[in-house]
Order: C-alpha cells, then structure tokens, then sequence
C-alpha cells in the first residue's frame, strides 16, 4: 500500500493573505508544514501542491517537492485530485498546509483506518474531537459531526447535530477535524462529481462525498492542530518556537 501526503497550498488565503509564506522561525509556514510530514516518518512521499509560483518554488528551493495546479478548484479535495491523478499511489492524506506542528499520533489513526479495512469498506478516513463548551458547540465555524454505531459519519453540519431537544439524552458533540486520508478512486470520483445542494448549502465538501453514497470513517482523538488562520495565530506560533 503506497501512501503519500498531500499538502494544498493556496496563497490567496481569505483571512489572512500570503499567510503560507510568513517567517516563523527562520522558515516560511509552509516550508516548516513540509518538513514536519516529512518527519513523521509516515509517508512513502510528500508533495504540496499549490497555484502560486512563489510557494511552489519555496519548496523546490528546500529540496522537497511541489506540483503546479493547472486548473482554479473550488475545494482542497479538487486542488489534490487534480495532482495525484497520474501518480501510483493508493492512499492520499490531505496536511493542511498552515498547521506547521504536526502530530503523528491523529494522522497514523487515519492511515490504520485503511491498514485494518480489510473488505475495502471505507472510502475516506477523517477525524474527530469532542467539545463540550455551549459556545464552541454552537459556534457555527466548528464543523460538527454525527456518526452511526461502527463509526462512519451520517452528517456534518454548521449546525447544532444533533439538535437537544432531550438535554438528559448522553448526547456527545464531536467536531469535525479537517484532516483526510482518502482512497485514490474515491477521491477522483469527486473530482468528477457535481456539488448538489447539501453541500452548496453547507459549504462543506464532505458532504458531497456522502451524498454520492461515499463511505467516511470518523476516528476520535484528543490531539487538535495548531493551525495559522491570523496574525495573532501566527505570533502564538512564533512563541512557541522560542
């Protein structure tokens, strides 16, 4: 089984521009996020993939590799299909790209996943964190998810999932954790699919995953990522190194 990572890296961020190329620590954010998938020792191969000249050759000019989306993509799923299409590979697990303190421990969870899936039941892998703050709960930039009893996800929401209409009920909320590891035919069949209305509603592209009838394994971990969303997020960072 060859797995590889694939780190997207957009340059254009929303809320915070060019933020993939900051200095933390002598290095950019995400020369720092490639050497630490490196180093976890996981992965046959890591690649990012990225639509800006300057990331791409930031990586190349650090000895690691990069590839040139050719196309606009709407999604980091779409960003990484397009990359691994012609590569042998059989496994795929999407770093996000502004995390540059990598744990091992949540990302050989996802990869175990498809190790133990002996009759090929599971198409994605992805993780989870219980919240139990009403804010954090509510809050609807925390993604949440709901699973069945082996599991797999049934839903993801912005929404409160599910709803407490029994507040005695034991009901756990768990969020959603934007790490995947993906089969490389499942990722090229989304390629190819068209977002339908979930996922246009919810501007969650898991979700069309699930409405095509794509099997997601949901595995719990305590470990949360540090990602870099603003300056302020970046500055923590830079503490931490010191």
């Amino acid at each position: 089984m060859k797995i590889i990572a694939v780190i997207p890296a957009r340059y254009a961020s929303t809320r915070f521009p060019a933020k993939l190329m900051q200095n933390l620590g002598g290095k950019t954010v995400i020369h720092r996020t490639y050497e630490a998938a490196v180093n976890t020792a996981l992965f046959d191969d890591v690649f990012v993939v990225t639509d800006s000249i300057l990331i791409y050759d930031e990586i190349l000019n650090n000895g690691g590799k990069a590839i040139m989306s050719v196309k606009e993509h709407e999604s980091g799923s779409d960003r990484i299909a397009e990359a691994v299409e012609n590569l042998e590979v059989d496994i795929v697990v999407n770093v996000q790209g502004d995390e540059p303190f990598i744990n091992k421990e949540p990302l050989a969870k996802v990869i175990d996943v498809f190790r133990n899936d002996f009759e090929n039941k599971v198409d994605l892998a992805s993780l989870m964190v219980e919240i139990t703050d009403e804010e954090d709960i509510k809050n609807p930039n925390n993604v949440k998810v709901v699973t069945d009893q082996n599991g797999f996800a049934l839903y993801f929401s912005r929404s409160v999932i599910p709803y407490p209409r029994d507040a005695d009920a034991g009901v756990r909320y768990m969020k959603h954790i934007g790490i995947y590891a993906f089969r490389k035919e499942a990722l090229l069949a989304f390629y190819h699919l068209p977002m339908k209305s979930l996922e246009a509603s919810e501007k969650l592209e898991q979700l069309r995953y699930l409405e095509f009838g794509k099997r997601i394994k949901m595995v719990e971990t305590t470990h949360v990522g540090i990602g870099i969303d603003t300056p302020e997020d970046l500055e923590k960072a830079r503490q931490l190194l010191q």
